[in-house]
């Protein structure tokens, strides 16, 4: 395979698609910061594959010059690992949303993340059904008022995080669409792991649950509530005249203010390969005054299912020969109908 690094600009990313999401929705920000990103890499156009399941988000592949599928609700990830198995040659883009991926689809996320197959998803998380006009879902936070919960929802909502890590997955980060920098460098990040990259993206439904993360990420709120998280530096929020940490407490953290009493170095370092560290990050209630944390939770090196798999094929060949499938077919007993 030819492996020379082609140079793009984001405008060879863009289909000639009509975009057809609502004016102001953020999927418009992660599409764009996709098809930055994806100019960036050096991959050729026909070496990139999106698969999408439906919603809003999963339109994705029509907006974007590249291969893509635009499947059945919640099968993405499923269509998605049949894709990379056959063709291990691709980079194959997994795009759903909250509802589509938590949902109908949970049970074939849990699995794709077990598995570790390499490929990226992007759970773009509004804590919403958008497209089909402002339904609660996996991700909407109890007593959330909707079409279909009037009197407020009584779902405890999922924690997509914390969901991943008890899936196996072996990277797993967090951005917003607002965060275009961040996103940035999040989705590059994520292409270099070897394995199920599970990206959650807060994204916000202007329609039908406008301002839902407002109270972290606008730029009134974002220095006070953002937690950046960074591979062995402090885990630290807030500005300099009003900055927090978290510090080790027994086998939790506990968030202090800095200044007299406690220092930055007196804060817990982010390790990114550590498990216990990641769940305690993931488990963070900003409903509950924590910071809202977004980098990388947590990322591990393990085998690949769809390297094992090519592994067995080549054994299975050498020992046995290519085989044929007419031949399998006809074999044994058959008869006509």
């Amino acid at each position: 395979m030819n492996t020379t690094p082609v140079e793009y600009s984001k405008k060879d990313f863009m289909s000639d698609q009509t975009i057809r999401w609502c004016p102001g929705c953020g999927d418009y920000s992660i599409l764009s910061q996709v098809q930055t990103v994806f100019a960036g890499l050096g991959l050729a156009k026909e070496k990139y594959a999106i698969v999408s399941g439906i919603g809003c988000s999963s339109r994705f592949p029509y907006y974007m010059n590249t291969y893509g599928f635009h499947t059945i609700h919640g099968r993405a990830t499923a269509v998605a690992t049949g894709l990379k198995l056959t063709r291990p040659d691709l980079s194959v883009w997994v795009v759903t949303g909250d509802g589509d991926g938590l949902s109908i689809g949970g049970n074939h996320m849990a699995h794709l993340l077990r598995r570790n197959v390499d490929l990226n998803v992007l759970l773009f998380n509004n804590r919403i059904y958008g497209l089909t006009k402002g339904q609660y879902s996996p991700t909407s936070e109890i007593g959330k008022k909707t079409k279909s919960s009037p009197m407020g929802s009584i779902d405890h909502p999922f924690n997509p995080i914390a969901f991943a890590l008890g899936c196996g997955s072996s990277y797993i980060s967090r951005s917003v669409d607002v965060f275009a920098a961040h996103l940035r460098d999040t989705l590059t990040a994520a292409n270099t792991h070897s394995g199920t990259s599970f990206v959650e993206i807060l994204q916000n439904c202007n329609i039908f649950n406008d301002g839902a993360w407002d109270s972290m990420v606008d730029k009134e709120h974002r220095d006070g509530r953002v937690l950046y998280m960074e591979h062995g530096k402090p885990l630290v929020w807030g500005s300099e005249d009003n900055k927090y940490g978290f510090i080790l407490d027994g086998l939790s953290i506990k968030p202090v203010k800095l200044g007299e009493t406690y220092q930055e170095t007196d804060c817990v370092l982010h390790d990114k390969h550590n498990l216990i560290l990641a769940t305690m990050l993931a488990n963070l209630d900003p409903s509950d005054g924590a910071p809202l944390a977004v980098g990388t939770f947590y990322q591990s090196a393990k085998s690949t299912y769809d390297s094992m798999f090519s592994t067995q094929i080549a054994d299975a060949t050498s020992r046995l020969g290519a085989g044929d499938l007419a031949k399998l077919l006809n074999s044994g007993e058959t008869w006509t109908v």
